[in-house]
């Protein structure tokens, strides 16, 4: 039962998600500046050290995004269009 509702239930970012997925890289400007806007690790996740110890660790939060496989698969054509297409080094972006 929990599995029906969970269906029926309206997904907001749906039209979102869609669109992200079906986006095209046609262009090295854009496709270098997808690469660089959208980070390969959540900036966020932190280690916090009191004399050289870790004591507490913030883990990633951009896995609640509930975008963030699309970014992340947006991130990936960009940098694959970069490097297939374009012949470039993308070890910068990595």
């Amino acid at each position: 039962m929990n599995s029906v509702s969970e269906r029926s239930r309206f997904d907001l970012f749906a039209p979102l998600r869609n669109w992200l997925d079906t986006v095209e890289i046609q262009d090295r400007r854009t496709a270098h500046l997808i690469s660089r806007f959208i980070p390969a690790q959540c900036p966020f996740e932190r280690d916090i050290k009191v004399f050289g110890k870790v004591v507490a660790h913030v883990p990633p939060m951009c896995k609640i995004n509930p975008l963030y496989e699309q970014f992340m698969g947006l991130r990936f054509r960009s940098l694959c269009y970069l490097a297939d297409v374009c012949g470039e080094d993308i070890q910068a972006y990595c």
